[in-house]
């Protein structure tokens, strides 16, 4: 198990709890209420026991909330990442990914790729980037838009956690 390095989450105040771990879901902070609400004790020091808390709100949530939160998170090489507009762990999560050094060949494709995505799933494509390359998420993406709407949303969630786990791991 591994502990947090800059908090301990037992010891803090609800306000505190939820503005620490607000943002670990996408402008989702009601995940965080809920894993504070759930109780507070030693075991929620440990990032993994934390993280599956917060796993299990996600995928217990009902379907609106679900798709609220898949909705909160920017497209991969979007007009919000050119435009500076994503959140500072998003900015983070693509730069780490190298989408940031993306030629107008590859720009253009993840437009085209979102547009087609967000057309037939009516949401945006999500992948967990943290070790991956733009050309990496590039094949995803390709693969993936042929899934079904249900696979993919399982799928989405699946990432989300996975963008959690590495959001909890930095603090």
């Amino acid at each position: 198990m591994t502990a947090f390095h800059t908090l301990k989450p037992s010891t803090l105040s609800r306000d505190a709890f939820v503005q620490a771990f607000a943002d670990i879901y996408e402008h989702s902070p009601w995940v965080a209420e809920k894993a504070f609400d759930l109780g507070q004790d030693p075991s929620i020091d440990e990032i993994e026991t934390l993280h599956q808390r917060m796993s299990d709100i996600l995928l217990s949530a009902d379907h609106t909330s679900q798709l609220a939160l898949i909705n909160a998170h920017p497209d991969l090489a979007g007009k919000a990442a050119v435009q500076g507009q994503l959140t500072q762990a998003s900015t983070d999560e693509q730069a780490g990914a190298g989408i940031h050094q993306c030629t107008a060949e590859e720009f253009s494709r993840f437009t085209e790729l979102n547009d087609a995505y967000k057309a037939k799933f009516k949401f945006p494509f999500i992948m967990a980037v943290k070790g991956s390359n733009r050309h990496q998420i590039l094949a995803a993406f390709e693969t993936r838009i042929h899934h079904s709407v249900d696979t993919e949303f399982k799928c989405a969630l699946a990432e989300i956690n996975k963008i959690a786990l590495f959001r909890l791991l930095t603090l």
